[in-house]
């Protein structure tokens, strides 16, 4: 049964045509939607009647920090986010440090998503958000994700979340206005601040970082750079929409929760019974009842969906970071490889899911948060400093985008807005060390873990900690087990056919001891017809007679092994390599067994196909091309260099090395 084999060009994360601006903004509405619904609580519980204030100051940064990636993915639209920021604008060992800390957001990302997921459902079934149900609905929605991600992603997929990022951002809407008609307690929330004491200084610039994580989203869209191509008015409109989406889910929503249900006490019910499902605490006041219990519907199960969604995009980051470093000898590949029917890094998939899972199931949601803001201040601020320094870098590159009022230095200019965002982000990353002792132990510990395994990585494989070395993606494909149940191998009529014939015999008979009807070995024998004769002329009768012995030998030497049938042919062609390519296309083979030829020793130039310059090769042309073409695994087999000379000095002896074998994925 012949099997497609993988083409040049198509090793990588499997991201069907046809993503554009509906893709960012799915990804954005998704990371917005998942932060409010998980982190609300916990900002609440430091914030107090401060909330509002502190979600609006992280829309702010979120607008800072979409500048600073637009500008960065104009210049290198490559995956990698801040990963390929830091690449660019200083160098490998910066890069991994930016990559490592955001795989880190993207485990308790999922973390935190899974473990509010059962709270939410609690709308429908009051027992999902307890134990043990809540693990086992926990257990599911990192499943379901870890097999929808190794399955591959495909545009229409976007389309989804888009749609139920829209009807998310559309209940935010209706939740405000409601919320405001029937359960306004804004004077009551007000009375409850007394600052200094509630909330207290450490707790309110605590719960500054943790709303400012919401910006998280940006990253993850920042990966789809390479597929995504959009104009300037496109790109205009967009941020726009999200500027406004920030508004209403991180202000908006924030405002209503908290004048819904004050402070008391310097105590919150979000931040605390309703901790895991802050949106669903906040609704759980509407007056009247009947109000109470369709909002409740609707925020369970909308919020669920979206928590889904947003694992699930998050996953994509982890693919998609993970993949980069790997391609880049930051990490060891074998966390890259693809699967070899998918295409998509399932074994960072399979770790990735067990890890976020074993973090859910501390469902200490305050410390997740704490490490996931460590993580996310770090990575933005590298993300801001790149991107100026890339002003001055590159200062004459290409920009989509421009991030304004920024001041001429130099060679350079120096973007404010950028300025004001890493000052923030890093005074958030010292802010979350100095006050919360699990994020800065957890934190820290992953982040020496990763320094340690990338120099230790990088030691091993004789490389400089700071220069870039890349490995080409094909490396990463894992190669499905070889079936040759049919297989092409050109003869020559020399003494090393032997040799390629038994080298194919072998494969063919461990093939046809589990197959049904045996194997077939398809022997090929190419008249190679100068182009100074018509294709159809006459063919000496000596090399006829040759070509028959070559294929009569082949058939008695393949047969040998049991199970094995070898079929005969002789061909005509203006060239041996095509000649072969087109057989094995026709045919349907499933392996060609070839001696590589040895490359040319004329010195006579490019023009005269001879060795020199870009035709320096270690096979010659026919063996090249071969490779480059065929439809189907190509076998090379190569011999001693005493045996090439016996073959060479041998009768009609052909471009042939038979011996050690070595499989090559042809095209």
């Amino acid at each position: 049964m012949n099997r497609p084999h993988p083409r040049r060009g198509q090793i990588a994360i499997r991201i069907a045509g046809g993503l554009g601006p509906p893709a960012l903004a799915a990804m954005a509405l998704g990371a917005l939607g998942s932060s409010m619904l998980f982190i609300l609580g916990v900002v609440e519980k430091h914030a107090l009647g401060l909330t509002p204030l502190v979600f609006l100051a992280a829309a702010l940064f979120f607008v800072l920090t979409s500048m600073a990636y637009v500008e960065g993915n104009s210049v290198h639209p490559e995956q990698g986010g801040a990963s390929t920021l830091a690449r660019y604008a200083f160098d490998e060992f910066w890069s991994f440090v930016a990559g490592w800390a955001i795989l880190l957001d993207y485990l308790i990302v999922m973390a935190l998503a899974v473990v509010a997921v059962p709270h939410y459902l609690s709308a429908f079934w009051g027992d999902a958000g307890k134990g043990p149900w809540d693990l086992l609905i926990a257990a599911a929605a990192i499943g379901f994700v870890c097999v929808a991600n190794i399955r591959g992603v495909s545009a229409a997929r976007f389309g989804r979340v888009l749609r139920i990022g829209m009807v998310f951002l559309v209940l935010c809407v209706l939740m405000i206005v409601v919320g405001a008609a029937t359960s306004w307690h804004g004077q009551q929330a007000i009375d409850s601040i007394h600052l200094g004491s509630a909330p207290q200084w450490d707790d309110l610039l605590f719960a500054a970082v943790l709303a400012g994580v919401a910006a998280t989203g940006i990253e993850a869209a920042s990966g789809y750079a390479p597929e995504i191509r959009v104009g300037r008015v496109t790109l205009r409109r967009l941020v726009l929409f999200l500027d406004l989406a920030v508004l209403v889910i991180l202000v908006g929503v924030a405002v209503i929760a908290t004048a819904a249900v004050p402070p008391v006490g310097g105590a919150t019910a979000l931040g605390d019974q309703f901790i895991e499902a802050p949106l669903l605490g906040a609704v759980s006041v509407f007056d009247p009842v009947w109000l109470k219990d369709v909002f409740r519907y609707l925020i369970g199960g909308v919020g669920a969906l979206v928590l889904l969604q947003a694992v699930n995009g998050t996953m994509v980051g982890v693919s998609r970071v993970t993949y980069s470093l790997a391609t880049n000898r930051q990490v060891p590949s074998l966390l890259g490889r693809l699967h070899p029917k998918r295409g998509t890094p399932y074994i960072v998939v399979i770790i990735a899911s067990v890890v976020s899972f074993g973090l859910a199931c501390t469902g200490d949601v305050e410390l997740l948060a704490g490490i996931y803001a460590l993580g996310a201040m770090l990575v933005f601020a590298i993300a801001h400093v790149s991107v100026i320094a890339l002003r001055f870098r590159e200062p004459d590159a290409a920009r989509v985008y421009r991030v304004p009022l920024s001041i001429k230095v130099g060679r350079g200019s120096l973007p404010l807005p950028l300025v004001a965002g890493a000052l923030l982000a890093a005074a958030g990353w010292v802010s979350v060390l100095v006050l919360h002792a699990g994020a800065r132990y957890v934190g820290l510990t992953w982040l020496l873990f990763g320094v340690a395994l990338y120099v230790t990585y990088r030691r091993g494989q004789d490389k400089s900690l700071r220069e870039r070395f890349t490995i080409p993606a094909a490396a990463l494909q894992e190669t499905p087990e070889a079936e040759y149940g049919s297989i092409l191998v050109p003869v020559f009529g020399t003494p090393l056919d032997d040799d390629i014939v038994g080298t194919a015999g072998r494969l063919a008979a461990e093939e046809g001891d589990e197959g049904e009807g045996g194997a077939v070995i398809e022997a090929l024998y190419v008249v190679e017809v100068p182009m100074s004769l018509p294709l159809d002329a006459r063919i000496p009768e000596e090399r006829v007679e040759r070509a028959r012995a070559a294929v009569r030998r082949a058939k008695e030497v393949g047969e040998e092994y049991e199970g094995v049938v070898v079929a005969t042919a002789m061909v005509r062609a203006r060239s041996v390599g095509a000649a072969i390519v087109s057989e094995a296309k026709r045919r349907g083979v499933e392996a060609i067994v070839l001696a590589a030829e040895e490359p040319t020793r004329m010195r006579g130039g490019a023009l005269l196909g001879g060795r020199g310059g870009p035709r320096d090769r270690s096979v010659g042309e026919m063996t090249r091309y071969v490779v480059e073409k065929a439809p189907c695994r190509v076998i090379l087999t190569a011999a001693p260099a005493e045996q090439e000379k016996g073959a060479a000095d041998g009768e009609g002896a052909g471009p042939v090395r038979p011996a050690a074998p070595s499989s090559h994925p042809a095209g």
